[in-house]
């Protein structure tokens, strides 16, 4: 058995047949032409007919995955209709009376390695698209047939190893995909009746190929570098789509345990089929939101394939914790919005840092604590030191523009911690205004209730907020007196216990008197034993684990 980590795009288990892809040349004849506007007409010509192509594709996703998935191939028409990539390309056939196919190819590499040199790792994606999309007049240019015309006449690159619609994979069997690389164009073509799952040897989680495969449900791996072997073609593999591990030639232990895992996922998309796009209401029509956690930004994938309605808690501090340094405003944006854009018109709220306690980070160098998580954390460390969290608020609001963001505030005790919090996001408000950069002017603000002091006091913050969220884990801890990382402490520490339920209910009952919804994103949120007591409660909204949705979703509906 041979073992390889790569990186986890898409979450999933795959058992099957390797089937390699060769890699495509595109290599080109650099010719000397003596016409240059009849080589700028083939140009435009070839352009003209990648942009019906990809209209055509655009379509047959959107009738499979959805509108919002479509808009991929919406931006690589744009691409190819941008009059600076015409402008490069007919420049370069003009001054150097090149062909056609060589100047589409060097406008290519150009515009690739500008955005590969870019500090967005979003923007360093769109490399790939470039390429896919002068890839394709390539190949019109050269008379090479697409699979995404509607009739029949013409094939794409992928075909010849019978993976796409209109083709028929080796033996009529499915396969595990190993490939150098995959353009999106290739990855929406994919025949998924053929296809068990993908692992390349390049390629990012930012990637629109990545987030195809996420789309729809292949499990997929990425970044093997140099552990890609053609001929692992043939043999058996197993991929995990979810730890990034891919095991080639797997032994009997490896292939029993994840048989087994294979199993349970199956049993789950069982109960996904059956109530996915179901709404979380009760049979007496007591509706429910039900929302996902995550920590990263991998996990967005994990929320829709479980039907969440959107993310109730993205754990935001996880990207300072797995940094050696601060995470830039570039970098969070980065995250934020790729969230945000995959997620589409589902609400992603977004905690700001919650550092400190059990959380913490050397970077910032905080001072020892004899009771850390009594001290200095979370909104506290944020308004004493605005110059950080100001860049989270800035990276949060341009991500906005992306998606439906909200801002969630942590650890909030008073009213004056809100306006306070309040008065660094205007002045970050104010300041992309003054830079012209476009943000949701009416994004929501919420707060976490984690504390005795903000039940009481939730009158008044409801007053301040657009909603709450019930943080039960940190409410457990704090009205019973109980350090949640003590093991000693656990017989005692009963998120059951009366005092605490009391909480949730004071809490609910202030937020709908003042008109706002209430959540719980704590880990209550998924206890099954207490579902009916949040329903009796009026709960507007519960975020859990991916895994725990359909579950709670199924009980409620039975409810």
């Amino acid at each position: 058995m041979r073992t390889i980590q790569g990186v986890s795009v898409s979450a999933g288990i795959a058992i099957g047949t390797v089937r390699v892809l060769a890699a495509v040349d595109y290599a080109v004849e650099r010719r000397l032409i003596d016409d240059p506007q009849a080589e700028m007409d083939r140009f435009r010509a070839a352009r003209d007919t990648a942009v019906a192509q990809l209209k055509q594709l655009r379509d047959n996703v959107a009738a499979e995955f959805g509108e919002n998935k479509a808009e991929l191939f919406d931006a690589h028409r744009l691409m190819l209709q941008d009059p600076d990539y015409a402008e490069c390309v007919e420049g370069l056939i003009a001054q150097d009376k090149v062909n056609a196919e060589f100047a589409v190819k060097s406008a290519a590499e150009q515009f690739a390695a500008m955005f590969a040199a870019m500090d967005s790792s979003t923007m360093q994606a769109r490399a790939a698209d470039v390429k896919d999309v002068s890839r394709r007049v390539m190949n019109v240019l050269q008379g090479k047939r697409d699979s995404t015309a509607q009739d029949g006449s013409v094939q794409g690159d992928a075909v010849q190893n019978g993976i796409v619609q209109n083709g028929i994979a080796q033996n009529g069997e499915s396969h595990i995909i190993f490939a150098e690389d995959l353009a999106p164009s290739d990855t929406a073509q994919l025949d998924r009746a053929k296809v068990l799952g993908l692992v390349t040897a390049k390629g990012s989680a930012n990637s629109h190929t990545a987030i195809l495969a996420r789309t729809m449900g292949l499990p997929a791996i990425t970044g093997i570098g140099d552990a890609f072997d053609p001929a692992d073609d043939g043999h058996v593999a197993v991929i995990d789509g979810t730890s990034g591990a891919v095991f080639v030639d797997p032994d009997e232990a490896t292939l029993t345990e994840y048989r087994r895992r294979k199993a349970e996922a199956e049993e789950h998309l069982s109960l996904l089929r059956k109530l996915k796009g179901k709404p979380t209401e009760t049979k007496s029509g007591q509706r429910v939101h039900l929302y996902a956690n995550i920590s990263r930004p991998s996990d967005a994938a994990a929320v829709l394939a479980n039907d969440a309605e959107g993310i109730g808690l993205f754990r935001s501090e996880f990207l300072y914790l797995e940094r050696e340094d601060c995470p830039t405003e570039e970098f969070q944006f980065d995250a934020y919005g790729q969230v945000a854009q995959e997620m589409g018109d589902r609400p992603v709220i977004i905690r700001t840092l919650d550092i400190g306690a059990d959380k913490q980070v050397d970077y910032f160098n905080l001072s020892h604590e004899d009771n850390p998580a009594l001290g200095y954390r979370a909104i506290r460390i944020c308004l004493t030191r605005p110059e950080i969290f100001k860049v989270q608020l800035r990276a949060l609001l341009r991500a906005s523009a992306y998606g439906n963001i909200a801002i969630m505030l942590p650890m909030i005790t008073s009213v004056q911690e809100v306006r306070d919090a309040k008065r660094i996001l205007e002045e970050a408000k104010s300041e992309l205004r003054g830079e012209r950069i476009d943000f949701n002017e009416s994004i929501q603000i919420g707060v976490m209730i984690e504390t005795p002091a903000s039940v009481i006091m939730a009158d008044e913050l409801a007053a301040e907020v657009d909603f709450f969220s019930i943080g039960t884990n940190d409410l457990t801890q704090y009205t019973l007196a109980c350090d949640r990382q003590n093991p000693s402490l656990e017989r005692f520490a009963d998120p059951h216990s009366p005092a605490v339920l009391r909480m949730i209910q004071m809490t609910i009952e202030a937020a709908h008197r003042h008109g706002i919804w209430c959540g719980i994103c704590g880990e209550l949120g998924a206890d099954l034993s207490l579902t009916d007591t949040f329903l009796r409660l009026g709960i507007d909204e519960l975020s859990v684990s991916p895994t725990s949705v359909l579950p709670l979703r199924n009980v409620i509906r039975n409810h």
